[in-house]
């Protein structure tokens, strides 16, 4: 984070206001900038060393790895290390390179092509498909947002003893947390996401400490094994725990925050600041996969291992961990780190659900009344499943949404990988071709599973 001023953070450089590349491979015109009214708004250096540079780029990485770490993705990680130990390390691992591997391409669509993937997808397909992809990513954001609610109602109850179905509706109210830091530039935006985050990872390094998990088991954890494509559960576990980790919103949410920066409308300068955005990405990415190893080596350590295999629920999970560590410390550290995520996804699903409207639609709302809208959407169910089923419900909720978001995920992952291998639409900014090749291998993991799925439920 830089030292200036929120004005002088907010004030675009003249070279920031770089059009999108004009290349014959689109259907239309690439229109308004995403997030116009942050467009540019971050200054970024031009001279001097690689990691000067590269501070000036760090920052929409963190935003978007908030989405690898959010509430849904605690519940699928407590029940996979809860039930099967380590095991499951391996697929929060592959998750984790397979994001690398996306994000990277989202960098280099947004600064490259001039489009977030939402635009993209208006200005290259027909638009009964754009529409199509359109009501895909709704439900991605829906399904994301449903997560947030749950999981930050939870952490009030658990803190402050504030009942769920309350908790619920307050979720609301964090529209005018959004509103607030907006107003003040997108570096504080940034900031507040990367101080929340140092909270959670705080938290559980010392829950991790109290745990003291086998170190051994946890590196035999990472191997793969084909007893996760075997075995029916620890394969809906598993997809949980993708769906939870690469998630749709997060490709249209990092097209468009890596346009934020103020570089400049060169080949060169777009280069560079394609290599800065996907080293910014990657180091965030590996903080996210810290999180999630933690919160599943936690599980294993403590739930596991004393034979507390159904924990899939937050609440458990913190009723738990104080008898188990021997410490009051632990539980109340737990609902801490849980209300961080939920107040950090919100900022997120906000700003993606502003790119995925803006850039589908070309409709401007207000940000305020389009949280408001996905957040009803989102609460209904949330107070529904709380009245009628109670805590326990809460959990189940929870995986199931991130086993929707899983499904979800071709519809973002093959429209992206397609756009950044075109040479039409790319131009100079096409990606090289392995990482093409690793992008492709992973779309075809992701739909394979996800068709395995979708045949084991109805005929397994």
């Amino acid at each position: 984070m830089d030292a200036k001023s929120p004005a002088a953070a907010a004030e675009p450089l003249s070279s920031t206001s770089a059009p999108a590349v004009e290349l014959p491979g689109w259907r239309s015109s690439g229109g308004d900038p995403s997030l116009a009214g942050m467009f540019g708004s971050v200054r970024t250096v031009k001279n001097g060393s690689f990691w000067r540079k590269l501070v000036a780029f760090l920052g929409p990485g963190y935003l978007v790895a908030v989405g690898y770490m959010d509430p849904g993705n605690w519940a699928t990680s407590l029940a996979g290390g809860s039930k099967f130990g380590y095991a499951l390390l391996t697929v929060a691992l592959v998750s984790n390179l397979m994001a690398i591997v996306l994000q990277s391409l989202c960098a280099r669509l947004g600064v490259g092509a001039g489009r977030d993937l939402a635009q993209a997808c208006r200005d290259a397909y027909p638009k009964p498909v754009a529409w199509l992809l359109w009501i895909s990513a709704e439900i991605a954001i829906t399904a994301t947002d449903l997560a947030e609610v749950i999981g930050t109602a939870i952490g009030l109850n658990l803190l402050f003893g504030i009942p769920l179905e309350i908790g619920v509706i307050i979720t609301a109210a964090d529209v005018f947390l959004i509103l607030a830091l907006q107003a003040y530039g997108f570096r504080w935006i940034e900031a507040f996401v990367v101080a929340l985050l140092g909270v959670i990872a705080a938290c559980f390094a010392i829950q991790i400490a109290m745990a003291d998990p086998d170190w051994g088991q946890v590196i035999r954890g990472f191997a793969p094994t084909t007893e996760i494509v075997r075995n029916k559960e620890m394969l809906f576990l598993a997809l949980g725990i993708l769906g939870a980790t690469v998630m749709p919103h997060n490709l249209y949410l990092h097209s468009g925050l890596v346009q934020t920066r103020g570089y400049g409308p060169s080949v060169e300068e777009r280069k560079e600041a394609i290599k800065l955005s996907t080293w910014d990405s990657t180091i965030a990415l590996c903080l996210a996969l810290t999180i999630n190893a933690s919160i599943l080596i936690l599980a294993a350590a403590t739930f596991h291992k004393s034979g507390q295999t159904e924990v899939a629920e937050l609440d458990q999970a913190h009723a738990f961990l104080a008898p188990l560590l021997g410490s009051s410390l632990a539980p109340t550290l737990f609902a801490i780190a849980l209300l961080c995520c939920g107040l950090n996804s919100t900022i997120t699903a906000t700003l993606s659900g502003q790119i995925v409207m803006e850039g589908f639609l070309r409709l401007k709302m207000a940000p305020w009344l389009r949280r408001m809208i996905t957040r009803m959407i989102a609460i209904v169910p949330a107070v529904g499943v709380t009245i009628w089923y109670g805590e326990k419900g809460t959990g189940q909720l929870l995986i199931l949404s991130q086993v929707v978001l899983s499904l979800q995920l071709p519809f973002a992952v093959v429209p992206l990988v397609l756009f950044t291998a075109s040479k039409r639409k790319m131009g100079p900014f096409i990606a090289p071709r392995w990482v093409t090749a690793l992008a492709v291998i992973t779309a075809v993991v992701i739909i394979a599973l996800n068709v395995k799925l979708v045949v084991d439920f109805f005929f397994g």
